[in-house]
């Protein structure tokens, strides 16, 4: 019996072991996503495995700590239906201090079951844009805008005519406010320090879900953070205009110097996966294309600047052009301030293309300019000794090398071992005298 008792002891701390959560089951669960970027398509697809994990650990909430400028409508409209679909109360928390919800990220913020902010928190300028980043025409920004309340209204109608009105505005006339103003008007729930005062003060708070109102139970819970995956942060990475840029430079270099090197196909390789991904994350921006153009032409005069007698002024007409190229792919008037690419970094990475392909021109017109350094004209000048006598024809060695030799007008007899100086190469001869 005692035998069967210990082996029952062992097997049952072995379970909790391997099974931890077992021994907690009564203990609530909430899930913390830190959403903090630009909404789009690597932040949609983080929102939907969020709440797919929360409702499959049947946690008692799901807080997003969200911090966005804004981003993609249609990642927005996703994102939305996802939470008013989730079965556990998705709440939305802007933070840290200093924080927003811009734009796509206050209707995602309005549209949660609970919203927080921090308390220096900002939230607005909802005003709908084109996927381009341009202004809307009259026409068709007044549906979009008709659209975008039709959708809020419900929303946010349990908040009161304030909040409604409020929302409306962020939309209607871009419209921004801090953390105390959106309480004040009811359009938030409340305002919070951190995560934990966040949870703390869901404890009793009651929900309204589309299975009816949920009074949640935190007091006790046990907070997990549930963080970007690999894949989904290297595509949030993408998505950054600067990297997108780097990306490109280092590709359409990188394939530059494997057309001009045929054969090393490490060069091909790097070209041809950093561009890859810089289309992959340029697709997802919202770019000028027409730019390309002038990157393209940047490099193919720094190619020409090699093998043309310009000494360095095709070098720098690509500078200007890879800059000019470079703002206009991502800086133009068409592109949201949030995905613009820093205008140092752009003048920084021309300046150090130019100096490399300057650094090749200075080797090949040295190359070009320097005496030939291979072949059998490369032996006038040199010395020798005879190996045998000779008057007209005989050999001589050169180099290690043995010749046909023919002695040079002047020079007389040549006996075995005396030194001896190429004075001209004909053919396979050399013509030699005595020294």
């Amino acid at each position: 019996m005692k035998r069967i008792s210990l082996l029952s002891v062992f097997f049952l701390a072995l379970f909790f072991i391997f099974h931890p959560a077992s021994a907690q089951t009564n203990q609530p669960l909430v899930l913390v996503m830190n959403a903090h970027g630009v909404i789009e398509p690597a932040m949609q697809e983080y929102f939907e495995r969020g709440i797919h994990a929360a409702e499959q650990r049947n946690a008692q909430a799901l807080v997003v700590q969200l911090n966005t400028p804004g981003g993609d409508l249609l990642s927005m409209d996703n994102i939305i239906q996802d939470i008013r679909a989730s079965t556990v109360p998705v709440v939305i928390y802007v933070a840290p201090n200093s924080a927003m919800a811009g734009s796509a990220g206050a209707m995602i913020t309005i549209a949660a079951q609970v919203a927080a902010m921090a308390p220096e928190a900002a939230i607005g300028a909802s005003i709908p844009i084109d996927s381009s980043g341009q202004n809307l025409s009259s026409d068709l920004v007044t549906k979009q805008k008709e659209i975008m309340k039709a959708t809020i209204r419900p929303l946010v109608a349990r908040r009161g005519s304030v909040a409604t009105q409020l929302a409306q505005d962020m939309i209607d006339n871009g419209k921004a406010v801090s953390a105390s103003e959106a309480l004040q008007a009811h359009l938030i729930d409340f305002t919070a320090t951190d995560v934990n005062d966040v949870v703390q003060k869901l404890d009793g708070f009651t929900v309204s879900m589309a299975t009816g109102a949920t009074t949640l139970h935190t007091a006790n819970a046990t907070t997990e953070p549930l963080d970007m995956n690999f894949v989904e942060q290297l595509l949030l990475i993408l998505t950054d205009s600067n990297v997108a840029f780097i990306l490109l430079s280092v590709g359409v270099l990188a394939l530059q110097i494997e057309i001009s090197h045929p054969g090393t196909w490490v060069p091909g390789f790097i070209g041809v996966v950093c561009l890859s991904l810089a289309i992959y994350g340029m697709g997802l921006l919202s770019v000028n294309w027409f730019g390309l153009i002038f990157v393209g032409t940047a490099f193919v005069l720094f190619i020409l600047d090699i093998k043309a007698p310009t000494h360095g002024a095709l070098t720098v007409a690509g500078i200007a052009s890879f800059i000019f190229g470079a703002l206009m792919l991502f800086n133009s008037p068409s592109v949201p301030s949030f995905e613009r690419v820093s205008v140092p970094l752009v003048v920084a990475v021309a300046i150090a293309i130019g100096l490399l392909f300057a650094v090749i021109l200075t080797f090949a017109l040295r190359t070009l300019h320097s005496p030939l350094q291979s072949g059998v004209q490369t032996l006038v000048g040199k010395s020798g000794f005879a190996k045998m006598d000779f008057g007209a024809t005989g050999q001589v060695e050169v180099g290690s090398e043995l010749w046909s030799a023919e002695a040079a007008e002047g020079s007389g007899q040549i006996h075995a071992g005396e030194s001896v100086e190429v004075v001209e190469v004909k053919g396979l001869r050399l013509k030699v005298r005595k020294k």
